[in-house]
């Protein structure tokens, strides 16, 4: 399946166990649940950030679909995980900004001199089989550095030129939906927020052992028995707020996380 990077920025809506996504004592949890969003909440009254992330598209070596959404995923879980974003680290309190208004990711693609110019700034970049992503601490949403400003999001299709198979025995597996039709820097995003949910929902033993891995994970595109399924599991659900692409509401990821699977 082929999609086209969105034109505007990817907007998540959440919800994990009992309808909340995150852990009280976690300092880097939004410091109120998350529920459902519905534009006009007191989130859209708070500062607004959006956390970039740039993916490398060369034009003769595009990286496969699966392989870009899993990298974005691990991209976000490197950020949040970095000594730069807890405590007193130079990012943590544009992290802790960004997480207590909507949680707003946006993917550009870069390539050539783009790219090396986007290297450049303070972030970091996570690989994949071939997929290349760079995390960027967050910024104001109409903030954004002028090497990543211009750098587009859309016009570039991302195909899988081969079934990506099972996922690794016991890997956490964020599972997207069937029904919700996203282009990929809309599908990388929701990735994204997937592992978000699951690292809110771990323990700090859990989430250093993940840190451990690599953050091994899958993305895969679950059937839709089996979606409904793990949706109503109490796994973590992303639920979409509809501002792009799909509408209100919708359920376009579950963050299947052994140690969630309580």
């Amino acid at each position: 399946m082929s999609s086209d990077f969105p034109s505007t920025d990817s907007t998540d809506s959440t919800q994990g166990p009992e309808g909340t996504a995150g852990t009280a004592d976690a300092p880097e949890t939004p410091s109120t649940p998350e529920t459902p969003d519905t534009p006009g909440d007191d989130r859209d009254r708070a500062p607004q950030f959006v956390l970039p992330l740039v993916v490398r598209i060369e034009k003769d070596a595009p990286p496969a679909r699966t392989d870009a959404l899993e990298t974005a995923a691990r991209a976000v879980l490197t950020l949040l995980a970095d000594e730069r974003s807890l405590g007193d680290g130079e990012w943590a309190g544009a992290v802790r900004d960004w997480q207590d208004a909507r949680i707003r990711k946006v993917v550009r693609r870069a390539r050539g001199a783009e790219w090396r110019k986007a290297s450049l700034l303070p972030g970091i970049t996570v690989t994949g089989a071939e997929a290349e992503v760079r995390v960027f601490p967050p910024v104001p949403l109409d903030g954004w550095p002028k090497e990543l400003a211009k750098l587009q999001v859309s016009g570039t299709d991302l195909d899988d030129p081969k079934d990506p198979g099972e996922p690794a025995a016991g890997a956490p597996v964020l599972w997207m939906s069937p029904a919700a039709a996203m282009s990929a820097g809309k599908a990388m995003a929701q990735a994204g927020h997937g592992a978000q949910l699951a690292w809110w929902e771990l323990s700090d033993a859990e989430r250093a052992a993940w840190a451990g891995s690599g953050f091994a994970l899958a993305v895969r595109t679950a059937e839709t028995g089996r979606f409904d399924g793990l949706a109503a599991s109490g796994l973590p659900v992303v639920r979409d707020a509809g501002f792009t692409e799909i509408a209100p509401n919708t359920a376009t990821v579950v963050a299947d996380h052994p140690a969630l699977r309580r």
